[in-house]
Parts: structure tokens; sequence; C-alpha cells
């Protein structure tokens, strides 16, 4: 039964994934390289994820997640975030007509499908709190009123890493609503090569087509959630958080090394972008190595090192990749 249920599956993303790599071909149109932040950025859409992109300026995060919106038929977004900004001008706000003496719903730019919060980093608190329930409840409330978010919506944000002054560092549990956290690094020379013949004019040409529509996006995330994972997977991707949890229980010898380690919303995040990556090769079923493909961006940005561990110049990559190495694979 099982087997059939597997055979079923497996047909079914094999016809339903061919998109795939007309998309990777689209959005390779105009973005350069960067394969890694691409196929993330699809596992966040496939998953139903938020992304967070770190990279230091002229990476092309904005460019590759404005073109990867473009390659769908839907509503785009892009938010610039300053130190002035305010709740309402991310959420909306009510406006007072003296005429009628009513007041009217002017809705703001987070009612969009694909959101790019530019800078992220850059907001206080406040406009980060109200972003919080966006992306967490699907809902934004303005004044007495609730209104759910059109689905599909998706926030791909991004951060610069080098430049602290004027910044606002996200809290951890804004940080943890993000699905994956992608860290962008240079392109090698011969990608550089292609960039610079290609952008260095006053007029690049950068259009893309649209490849699918929201409501095959929604079909694309049933898809994905039908995906078969192994009990032994299950068993591995539990393995792997618990490490960060209790690393002594695992024969790891990191036990002053992690604070605070990975919450339960790890492992629900692992078991579903390493779906989405396993729907992207076209595959009906999970096995390991999707799960190590995945794993550092799920994980890294929810391990906390403790002051010994920065002492000897630890970050949470290595200690993850230390786990990542330890943890039996099935």
């Amino acid at each position: 039964m099982v087997q059939a249920g597997m055979t079923a599956i497996n047909e079914r993303v094999k016809a339903s994934s061919t998109f795939v790599q007309r998309l990777l071909q689209e959005i390779g149109k105009v973005v350069v390289g960067q394969r890694v932040l691409i196929e993330r950025l699809l596992v966040g859409l496939f998953a139903n994820g938020h992304v967070l992109l770190e990279g230091v300026p002229g990476l092309a995060k904005t460019l590759s997640v404005k073109t990867l919106a473009r390659t769908i038929s839907t509503k785009f977004q892009r938010i610039q975030f300053t130190p002035d900004l305010l709740p309402a001008d991310l959420l909306g706000t009510l406006i007072f007509n003296p005429r009628d003496g009513i007041f009217t719903t002017k809705k703001g730019p987070i009612f969009a499908n694909i959101i790019l919060a530019d800078e992220i980093n850059r907001a206080p608190a406040k406009v980060q709190s109200a972003l919080l329930e966006a992306m967490q409840e699907r809902q934004v409330t303005i004044g007495e009123e609730t209104f759910l978010l059109e689905e599909p919506f998706l926030v791909l944000a991004t951060q610069n890493p080098i430049e602290q002054e004027g910044t606002y560092p996200l809290p951890e549990a804004q940080i943890d609503r993000f699905m994956l956290k992608v860290l962008i690094g240079y392109p090698n020379k011969a990608e550089e090569r292609q960039i610079m013949e290609r952008m260095a004019t006053t007029d690049p040409a950068l259009s893309v087509q649209p490849i699918i529509s929201p409501q095959q996006l929604l079909e694309v995330r049933q898809t994905v959630s039908e995906i078969y994972l192994d009990e032994k997977i299950k068993d591995y991707i539990l393995d792997l958080v618990f490490a960060t949890r209790d690393p002594k229980a695992y024969k790891l010898d990191l036990g002053q090394m992690i604070q605070y380690g990975a919450s339960p919303r790890a492992s629900i995040y692992l078991a579903l972008a390493a779906k989405a990556y396993a729907f992207m090769q076209g595959r009906g079923y999970v096995v390991p190595q999707d799960v190590k493909t995945i794993g550092l961006d799920v994980l890294r940005h929810r391990i906390i090192p403790t002051y010994e561990a920065e002492a000897e110049g630890l970050t949470a990559e290595e200690l993850l990749k230390r786990i990542f190495e330890h943890v039996p694979v099935p």
C-alpha cells in the first residue's frame, strides 16, 4: 500500500515539476550564477516559508527576488526599510473623511503576494513586530479590523551583515519565523566576467516571462506537502535538531558551545524544506542528502553560540557542520 502511494506521488511530482528547469532558465537570463540563492528562494516559494538573505551589497539579492517575482503572474511589492519607517507605512492606516464623517481603510504595501523587505534590519522594532504578525498569522490588523492576506504570501527579506550603524538587529522571535537564512558569497571570476559583459551597459535588457500562475503555485505546495518522508528520515531530522539542544546525548563535545538549540519549528521547517528540495529534483520522496543540502540554511539562524564558542572563533555555521558530520546518516 505504501509502495503504491509512493509510486503515485513520484509520478505526480515528475509530471508537475517539469516547469522548475524553465523557471531556473528564465531567472538565469537576468541573474548570473548564484545557483544556491535561486534554489533556496524556490524552496521557500514551494514550501510556503519566508526567506532571509544575508550578504554584502551588490550580490544580486534584490535583483534575484525581483526576477523571481516576475516569473510568477502575481503581485510583487518592494518595501525599502528605513529607520523612520512607521507600522502604518507598511500595513496601511485609517483615513477620516470629513464629508461623510467616517473612517476608510487605506491598505499598505504589505497587501501583495511576494514582498521584498529590503534591508529589513534598518527598521525599528515596532515595524518589525508589525511585519511579524503578517508573516506568522498571514493577517494584518488596521484599527479594529483584521484583514486576511491573499495567498500565496511570501516575505523575502535582505540584510547587510557588515554595516551596523543605524541598524536594529532582528529579534530572535522574528528570525525564527524565517524558514531559511541564506548567506550569499561573491561570484567566481568566470561568473563576474559574464556579469560585467551583461550589465556594463547604460540600458541592460533584463526581461523575463511569467512561467507559473498563483493557482499553479498553490497546487505545487499541495504536491510538496504530500511528498513521502520515511520514518528513518524523520528520525534523522529529529536527531539533528536534538543534537543542537543536547550535544552530549549524541557524544558531541559541544556542551559549552551552544547556549540555545533549535526550536521545534526547526524540525517542521527542515522536513518541509527537504520535501520542497526533493520536488525540485523531480522526486516524490526525500533522501538524506536533501536534508543535508538544505539543513544549514534551515538551522544556521536557530542556534545561539555561547561566549566561549565566540571566544574560540566558532560560529553557528561551524558548530552545525560538526553536528552534520557526527550525526549518523540513515
